[in-house]
């Protein structure tokens, strides 16, 4: 038969020792004095921080190799020579 006169049973919460609270309005451990208000099962969960937004991936952008002076492409190259026979066949 359970013992309704001894108030609400508790595990404490640092050593596991099960107790009643014998219905004192502080629930102390018998074993080792820890007071079971202060039970980490017993805190609110910590509210979210507000006015940061979550980070934004950077887009990385492919580098394009910029071109060295001094080199000719092949379409530059054609038009040179196309100039030369024109001023050949003017001269």
């Amino acid at each position: 038969m359970p013992a309704m006169d001894l108030g609400n049973k508790h595990v404490c919460f640092k050593c596991g020792t099960k107790f009643y609270d014998l219905k004192k309005p502080e629930a102390l451990c018998p074993k080792c004095g820890a007071d079971q208000k202060q039970s980490p099962a017993n805190r609110p969960a910590p509210e979210p921080r507000k006015g940061r937004l979550a980070a934004v991936p950077k887009v990385i952008e492919p580098v394009v190799p910029a071109e060295p002076e001094g080199v000719v492409e092949e379409e530059e190259l054609e038009t040179f020579e196309d100039e030369a026979e024109v001023e050949e066949d003017e001269a």
